[in-house]
């Protein structure tokens, strides 16, 4: 909870610690409402500290007695604060004794160690160490844990912590031991430890070296049937990881544990990762195929952890992005290889760009815009973003671009090399990929320190008598919180060139062959000017390839140009670019008919354009699916100067239902021509085939006649799959005929399927015939349960951020329960009180009465008693001029 004055950590104040750690002995005596905590720490006095006091972090513990160097330190022998433990002056080395307590089961803030569904479970990263016992718990202290593990034998016959098993036995008081030894250093917030009533998939798996080690999924009793696709993937990651960048576990073993409450997607603990079930628990029955692939993509992540931010780790936590773009980037790769397709890794891709927009660009563009490696924060927890992570993923995306995947493979082991076993910075990776290909990329640091989405404005000009074709870029970046004035960043920007007949140019440019069809240029001006030469007749450009940088893109298509490219551009990523263009262009006209109360109209060239890529058999289902969905009403609202949510969701939904009722005879044509019979598989041609199918079911029930609730509704009662029948629920809730009787039917049959239940209230929530009254109501429901992160999201995220017509309604009603729900969540769970709080941030943008009913709606959370330094930080920032 939060101090009297929070407090503004910044990142040009690090300084080294006082002590280097080099080993901890833990003891747990496990008990929900009285855990013992026992460490002996051994010390020494860092010579490039500044100070000769030892300081230790706590929170929510109890000191129970404290000795140095065999000991016991009285009260004046060192100061206990309310968040720290200090003994001043201490000698050169110490071994300190420290013994604690805490109440497990109290904890519902869900960091350090707690109780869920009776089980003992921890959440480190980011301070979570200092919940459980005093420590330096910084990430650039890394020592050798050694740890003991005390329960009873009946309600927690599964003991594990990280690294390897050394001994376990009974304790002859209907208790057991287990005791752990993790080899390497590692900073606290890698700790981890479970003790619950669990069972395991457990498979001995060969290294490329030939070495074997025991892999486990731990879960509880019920679910050992969800765990195969889990295992795979863990499976697939360790192969992709040693092929692709020579990495090999460095363990025995290695533990995946599924937790039904869980802050996070996953955790990277060495040896231990502990795993929220949403990323864990699959089967045809209950997971979609959007649950596989996040599945798929979480384990692998968390793996890659293993070595970038685990063997590598970060000095300080403005370095995040160090570990976490990074393995972002990495995990992105991984899922693209496995769908082993140049059209599946390019829907991947498509993925990624979408998840910028809707997401990110609004962060860069809001109160809590920060650089990806921030300069200040007041609560760690709050930089556990977008930014961090899929903008930091960007960066590093960056570097492969310019150096090549075979410079960027150079970069990774020399960073390896230098690095391996330390708490390192953002600038010694930069360093590393420019010292193993010899290139400099000091500008590039631009993309760590400076905030906001940078602004490429591209102008051509072609000169039929030199057969040349120029363009200029030009740069800028808007202003952001505390940074004005921004400096050039260092842009690749991949370019192709496409003649009349959609044919790529072969590219020369300033006189260099490009031996290629794509050409990267090196924008680091304000303003650039590259000459492509042999261009034999005025070509249609096709800028930023592949989405090259995440930058927005300013360049005055023509509508005919946007066809060509929609039509015929051999870059599936621009290819779906040209058709959102198109798309968006019309949707800002009709939010502003919309706003006016005009009559909406939608052309007829679109409408064939949409009508061509549907009924086009060469391309793949899965891209088709994504040419064919529309701009979200969140990044509709990030074109406009004033949001108004009503006029959006109307623009958005008359051009929905035009294209339904004027392409209904091919959307009844790919649903049948796309079905997947037999039995389920998540790999990625039948999942782009469910995907297409499903979306032409969903246009198909904007408007439904008797014929289409009826495909609908049998599709629901034949579906094999959770993605088929899911589909059709949801079609059916859109469509606004009575979804009733289906609800009861979806929540009696999976009744005691959580990750399932989770889905009901998210379908639900997200649904724009969902008023506050619904929502209100499905809060009151037996299932519901806001203490659980996984349930909380499912509804109250869904309507406050998937919902906008429904969250604005002019009356002020969904900011209302907004402001209800952050403040208690607030008491509860401060994180996830926090990443609800964001879904006001960027009040100031809306239409006039809707931007005052949210400003008191923040007031009346800041005003709030008891509020967390996690939703303080949000709405303080909120509400700042």
């Amino acid at each position: 909870m939060r101090t009297d004055s929070p407090q503004t950590i910044f990142r040009k104040d690090y300084t080294p610690p006082s002590y280097l750690v080099h080993t901890v002995e833990l003891g747990f005596d496990l008990d929900p409402a009285r855990t013992i905590v026992a460490s002996r720490v051994t010390l020494t006095r860092n010579p490039d500290g500044k100070s000769k006091d030892i300081v230790l972090h706590g929170e929510d513990i109890e000191l129970v007695a404290l000795r140095m160097n065999g000991k016991t330190l009285e009260p004046g022998q060192y100061l206990l604060g309310a968040n720290t433990l200090t003994i001043p002056k201490a000698p050169q080395q110490a071994t300190l004794e420290i013994e604690t307590l805490c109440a497990p089961v109290n904890n519902t803030t869900l960091s350090g160690l707690y109780v869920s569904n009776g089980s003992f479970y921890t959440q480190c990263e980011a301070e979570g160490f200092r919940r459980i016992t005093y420590f330096p718990d910084r990430p650039d202290v890394m020592a050798k844990y050694t740890v003991m593990l005390r329960a009873d034998k009946e309600r927690y016959p599964v003991l594990l912590s990280n690294g390897n098993l050394l001994e376990q036995g009974d304790l002859g008081d209907g208790r057991h031991y287990a005791k752990w030894e993790d080899p390497f250093k590692k900073p606290s917030y890698l700790f981890a430890l479970v003790a619950a009533k669990l069972v395991c998939q457990e498979e001995t798996y060969t290294l490329k070296s030939g070495r074997e080690v025991l892999l486990q999924v731990w879960v509880e009793e019920g679910n050992l049937d969800k765990t195969d696709y889990a295992m795979q993937s863990l499976k697939n990651s360790i192969r992709w990881d040693e092929e692709r960048f020579g990495l090999e576990l460095d363990l025995d073993r290695f533990m995946i544990v599924a937790v039904g409450d869980f802050n996070m997607g996953a955790m990277e603990n060495k040896g231990l990762n502990i795993f929220n079930t949403k990323f864990v628990l699959a089967n045809p029955r209950t997971a979609t195929d959007i649950d596989y692939a996040g599945i798929e993509a979480v384990v692998g992540h968390e793996y890659f952890h293993n070595w970038t931010g685990n063997r590598v780790t970060c000095r300080d936590w403005f370095q995040l992005s160090l570990k976490e773009g990074l393995t972002v980037f990495r995990d992105q790769e991984f899922s693209a290889d496995m769908i082993g397709t140049a059209s599946g890794r390019a829907v991947t891709r498509i993925d990624q760009v979408r998840t910028l927009r809707q997401a990110q660009f609004p962060e860069d563009a809001g109160p809590m815009a920060h650089p990806v490696r921030p300069d200040s924060f007041v609560e760690i927890n709050n930089f556990y973003t977008v930014t961090v992570y899929e903008k930091g993923a960007e960066v590093v995306r960056m570097y492969q671009t310019l150096l090549g995947r075979e410079g960027f493979r150079k970069g990774m082991d020399l960073y390896f090399q230098r690095h391996d076993g330390q708490a390192v910075q953002c600038d010694d990776f930069r360093a590393a990929m420019a010292d193993a290909n010899g290139v400099d990329l000091t500008q590039f640091e631009r993309w760590y320190s400076q905030a906001g989405t940078p602004v490429v404005t591209a102008t051509t000009q072609y000169d039929p008598a030199d057969q040349t074709y120029e363009i200029t870029l030009r740069q800028r970046c808007p202003d952001t919180p505390g940074q004005t004035n921004k400096l050039p960043f260092h842009i690749p920007v991949a370019v192709g060139l496409l003649d009349a007949e959609g044919n790529d140019i072969a590219l020369a440019v300033d006189g260099k062959v490009v031996g290629a069809t794509t050409a990267v240029l090196d924008f680091t001006e304000e303003e650039q000017t590259f000459r492509f030469t042999n261009v034999k007749e005025k070509p249609v450009p096709s800028i930023l390839r592949d989405f090259s940088a995440p930058v927005v893109l300013e360049y005055d298509y023509t509508d005919a140009e946007l066809l060509h490219l929609f039509r015929y551009d051999s870059d599936a990523v621009n290819r779906w670019e040209a058709g959102q263009r198109l798309a968006m262009e019309r949707l800002l006209k009709l939010a502003k008919a919309a706003a006016a109360g005009a009559e909406l109209a939608l052309d007829d060239t679109f409408i064939a354009a949409q009508r061509a890529v549907l009924a086009d058999a060469s391309l793949d289902p899965a891209f088709r699916e994504q040419a064919l969905i529309l701009p979200s009403e969140t990044i509709i609202a990030e074109s406009m100067d004033v949001v108004d949510p009503q006029a959006i969701h109307a623009a958005r939904q008359f051009m929905r239902r035009t294209l339904a009722r004027e392409l209904a005879p091919e959307l009844l044509a790919q649903y049948e021509a796309n079905l997947t019979p037999g039995p389920y598989s998540p790999d990625a041609q039948s999942a782009g085939k469910r995907g297409l199918k499903n979306l032409a079911l969903a246009y198909l029930m904007i408007e439904p006649g008797p014929a289409e609730l009826k495909l609908a509704q049998q599709q629901f009662d034949d579906a094999s799959n959770m993605t088929d029948r899911a589909s059709a629920l949801v079609s059916l809730i859109h469509s606004g005929s009575d979804a009733a009787p289906y609800l009861q039917r979806f929540y009696d049959e999976f009744e005691n399927e959580a990750l399932v239940i989770d889905k009901w209230f998210a379908m639900q929530g997200a649904s724009p015939h969902t008023g506050i009254a619904k929502v209100r109501e499905l809060m009151q429901h037996p299932a519901f349960n806001i203490k659980n992160p996984n349930r909380a999201r499912s509804l109250l995220f869904s309507y406050c951020n998937a919902n906008p017509a429904q969250f604005h309604a002019h009356d002020g009603s969904g900011y209302a329960l907004w402001a209800e729900n952050v403040i208690q969540l607030n008491a509860i769970n401060p994180q996830v009180a926090a990443r609800l709080a964001r879904s006001l941030d960027r009040w100031r943008r809306y239409v006039p009465d809707l931007q005052d009913q949210m400003r008191r709606a923040l007031e009346k959370v800041a005003a709030s008693p008891g509020l967390s330094n996690d939703v303080n930080e949000v709405v303080s920032k909120a509400l700042a001029n």
